[in-house]
């Protein structure tokens, strides 16, 4: 069979694009102000005012300065990416809505029989509507920190495989009292309050505010709107391990099955990979297992590629933060830099990786694509892979 034929296989018949993006993050609206963060490698890490946090092992996070209501910045961020997109309202009548949220937060403050109107589908469903989207085919993820990455690759495969022209993907987490206590309460937040990928000396995580949108489009559905989209989402693979309920499996297997599926679905061979944004939370084991699996993976590429975290800027946005580094990637690649791996202490022998440091000022070669990387308590493992046009 031709490269055109087994790709058609692997993945379906139709390109897919990635279109309109909507942005917000601990360092405001929009991708601009996270992007230069995240490639001078400058953290938003601070003093929780939100909620009461004395007592707490921790008191930091990266948390917009505004007072913000999830709802709203939901709406905002479809809005944005739609329009970006030049979707017009029949085509947003038609395109439905795939959200990853961690749930409604009027939920745990509704009286019990007023809680199905809280329900994450319902939740869903109310963004759609508001925003002008379709009512039917919509889906909810709430599936920890591969929620918005599974979104995104159930929205490729509906695209590719001719179900739908078009998805908008949203995914929102801000920054709360019950997940921050969580964390804390399980010792997993960084006790120095910065979050340090792959670093020797690395405590944990830090919580961060995360909302994004994009639309997932065929290509010739694009070009037939005259749209010249920013990126080619060119493959997409998951892979579960069921090692532990929270601790990553060591060697790292199920990412490296999730990262060759999306090359594979893509034609894409490991040398052609320019840049990695990693998952790399900033946690011992997780870090460990993620750079056994890259190496596992792309083989000797995997020593060579760029590889950074950007939660080491904006934080863990659980839920969102797949797709908030998705559209972060994107813009990197576009700008031609790569994001800092910041708070770097020195090197861990057990993570040899290439790391993007704050002294470098590397670009991806020519043609080359990014992966963007999601685990997820209980094995889950979520590999995207992104070309820019």
């Amino acid at each position: 069979m031709t490269d055109t034929v087994l790709t058609a296989v692997r993945r379906g018949p139709r390109s897919v694009v990635l279109g309109g993006t909507g942005v917000l993050s601990a360092f405001g609206r929009g991708v601009g102000p996270l992007l230069g963060a995240a490639l001078e490698g400058r953290a938003a890490f601070g003093p929780v005012g939100r909620f009461e946090v004395a007592g707490r092992r921790t008191d930091r996070a990266a948390v917009h300065p505004e007072p913000l209501r999830l709802e709203a910045e939901l709406d905002r961020v479809v809005e944005e990416a739609c329009g970006t997109a030049g979707l017009s309202g029949a085509e947003r009548a038609d395109c439905p809505l795939y959200l990853a949220v961690h749930g409604d937060p009027a939920l745990a403050r509704a009286v019990p029989e007023r809680r199905a109107e809280h329900a994450v589908g319902a939740f869903a469903a109310a963004v759609a509507r508001r925003t002008g989207l379709s009512g039917h085919g919509g889906r909810a993820y709430t599936s920890g920190c591969t929620a918005s990455a599974d979104a995104v690759a159930d929205a490729a495969s509906a695209v590719a495989r001719g179900r739908v022209e078009r998805v908008v993907v949203a995914a929102g987490y801000l920054v709360e009292a019950d997940q921050f206590a969580v964390f804390d309460a399980g010792g997993a937040l960084a006790r120095d309050g910065r979050v340090r990928p792959f670093s020797a000396g690395r405590t944990g995580l830090l919580l961060g505010d995360g909302v994004a949108a994009v639309v997932v489009e065929a290509a010739d559905a694009a070009r037939a709107r005259g749209v010249d989209p920013p990126a080619v989402l060119a493959g997409w693979g998951r892979a579960g391990d069921a090692y532990h309920v929270c601790r990553p499996r060591p060697d790292g297997a199920g990412l490296a099955r999730a990262i060759g599926a999306a090359l594979h679905r893509g034609g894409v061979g490991p040398e052609r990979v320019g840049y990695v944004n990693a998952h790399g939370a900033g946690s011992v084991l997780g870090d460990r297992a993620e750079a056994a699996a890259l190496l596992r993976a792309l083989g000797p590429a995997g020593a060579r590629v760029p590889v950074s975290s950007t939660k080491s800027v904006h934080g863990q946005a659980l839920e969102a933060g797949a797709l908030l580094e998705l559209v972060l990637t994107v813009a990197a690649l576009r700008a031609g830099r790569l994001p800092v791996n910041a708070g770097l202490l020195g090197p861990d022998p057990d993570c040899p990786l290439n790391l993007v440091r704050a002294s470098d000022t590397p670009a991806p070669p020519p043609g080359a694509y990014a992966l963007s990387l999601s685990t997820a308590f209980g094995g889950a493992n979520t590999a995207l892979l992104v070309g820019v046009r």
